[in-house]
């Protein structure tokens, strides 16, 4: 793997190089030799932030951890990347589709180990689709305690769905004319 580390308000020293390296050298096992992968370092007040982004043919492997200390959020997001891999497997390195040439064919050709979920629908649930705007449909998705809530916008007449950001923040989704 070709580890391309930036970083943003915070030093590159020579030991978070390493520790990256050495962490990131575990996912080695799974990834061809010619894979990119991207490493983004940020600090802001008491938030040290790492962001890892790993593309392969059809699909983006990503993953960031924020903590207080640099080495545990590289630790963990080491860690999110393989509980991902591990996943989605079957989806991702399906031999039709041209991914499977970014991994390493033992990860591809092995055995899986641990069950893996399946992505099946468990539940379903009709809800009435009563014309709202996007300001009342936050109040409402706020208090069923959901991080997103799927309406009818009152403006538009078109189903759109509004969605909890980091930060306090809200998203709205529109369809495309």
């Amino acid at each position: 793997m070709r580890i391309t580390i930036t970083g943003r308000n915070i030093e590159l020293t020579a030991g978070i190089k390493d520790a990256i390296n050495e962490r990131l050298s575990k996912l080695d096992k799974y990834f061809a030799p010619d894979t990119d992968v991207s490493v983004t370092l940020s600090v802001e007040k008491e938030r040290q932030k790492i962001e890892v982004t790993i593309p392969i043919k059809g699909h983006i492997i990503r993953a960031e951890q924020v903590s207080s200390d640099m080495y545990v959020s590289i630790n963990m997001v080491e860690e999110t990347i393989e509980r991902q891999l591990k996943k989605y497997r079957t989806k991702l390195v399906d031999k039709k589709q041209s991914a499977a040439s970014s991994f390493k064919m033992e990860y591809i050709e092995a055995d899986i180990e641990e069950e893996e979920e399946t992505g099946e629908i468990v539940r379903t649930k009709r809800i009435g689709m009563k014309p709202m705007y996007p300001e009342d449909a936050c109040i409402e998705m706020e208090l069923t305690g959901h991080d997103f809530f799927v309406f009818r916008n009152a403006e538009t007449d078109e189903i759109n769905v509004v969605y909890k950001r980091k930060g306090n923040s809200y998203g709205l989704i529109e369809p495309e004319m």
